[in-house]
């Protein structure tokens, strides 16, 4: 079996996973009567510690759902150009939810500051300019780095003092929350709403939820229906997602500790540059060369049994996951030396 660095989006249900799917218990989702699905939403509110949760088929479709219920048509959302939401999602804040981004360049390279998200909040009734509809952050970012709690907390604040809601993106949530050792509830109380994953590192086959106060959920049920997201007897890809939230969240530490280990095997090869430390699950790094023909090096990385995403922006991107075992990051680690070696 290869080892497949390319995602945490590849990971595969567990037989437990299996298991709750086969024996959930099911009904009409879309008139509320799936009690798996019901039950999901309870466990992830309660983990998360707001009033409410929404199932919905993928996390961009959370994150669009969240925009819809946010902003109006026309509002403006204070964002990074890094985020997800920007990058990622293929234009669909423009499609579905008709808003425009006021996309920043944070000072840090990392995740906006509460000074950078003040300037950029629209003040006043002017009928010129948009209305500002949200704040959008990141926990954990794209780039795999985690917001301190502190500057969170900052932004949320400096958005509630001009009533603007705040929106995290928290594909990858609980990762920072199991690096930082916080309960998810405290790092997730600065803000109005969440969107969390259950299809990569929890290893459920489908699935994110969209969290926050019970009127703004209302809303986004009726959202999710209009985007076509309305599922029937969904509880039987609801069930691992149960499972997703009892059993592997506590187990992310071991992939966060199997990207430190990846990191400093393949930052000793000559010409490897680790771009920055890992912090949850995820290793960026490039090669110290002029050129390179990434090409050649992603179809060497696969002979040798390490499959990996062609790079952006020149940096190359392993993510560690379910069932990538620390044999596995040493067998990679060994595989990335012997190719640059050819490659020179």
């Amino acid at each position: 079996m290869p080892i497949d660095l390319r995602s945490d989006t590849v990971t595969l249900p567990t037989p437990a996973m299996r298991q709750a799917m086969a024996t959930a218990e099911l009904g009409d989702d879309v008139i509320g009567e799936d009690p798996t699905v019901r039950a999901l939403e309870a466990d992830a509110a309660r983990l998360l510690g707001k009033e409410a949760a929404l199932f919905v088929p993928s996390g961009t479709f959370a994150n669009q759902c969240a925009l819809l219920t946010h902003c109006a048509s026309g509002d403006e959302v204070v964002v990074s150009e890094q985020a997800h939401v920007v990058v990622h999602e293929a234009g669909a804040a423009a499609l579905l939810a008709r808003v425009q981004v006021r996309a920043l360049a944070p000072a840090n390279g990392r995740w906006p500051t509460a000074v950078e998200v003040a300037r950029r909040i629209r003040v006043g009734d002017d009928i010129h300019l948009p209305r500002t509809g949200c704040v959008w952050l990141e926990q954990a970012t794209s780039c795999g780095e985690i917001m301190p709690p502190v500057d969170l907390a900052a932004v949320a604040r400096v958005a509630h003092r001009h009533k603007v809601p705040v929106h995290v993106d928290g594909a990858r949530f609980l990762n920072a929350a199991v690096a930082l050792d916080v309960d998810p509830a405290r790092l997730a109380a600065p803000v109005d709403s969440l969107s969390l994953s259950l299809s990569k590192g929890l290893c459920a086959p489908v699935g994110s939820l969209l969290v926050g106060r019970s009127a703004f959920v209302d809303a986004a049920r009726r959202n999710r229906k209009r985007m076509g997201g309305g599922m029937r007897q969904a509880g039987v890809i609801a069930a691992p997602g149960r499972v997703a939230l009892a059993d592997m969240v506590s187990r992310l530490a071991e992939d966060h500790a199997n990207a430190r280990l990846l990191a400093g095997l393949i930052g000793q090869i000559p010409g490897v540059v680790i771009t920055r430390e890992p912090a949850i699950n995820m290793v960026f790094w490039r090669i110290d060369r002029e050129r390179i023909d990434w090409n050649r090096l992603r179809a060497r990385l696969a002979s040798e049994g390490v499959l990996t995403y062609p790079p952006e922006d020149g940096e190359m991107r392993f993510v560690t996951h379910h069932p990538i075992t620390e044999a596995d990051v040493r067998a990679a680690a060994l595989a990335v030396s012997r190719v640059i070696r050819t490659l020179r």
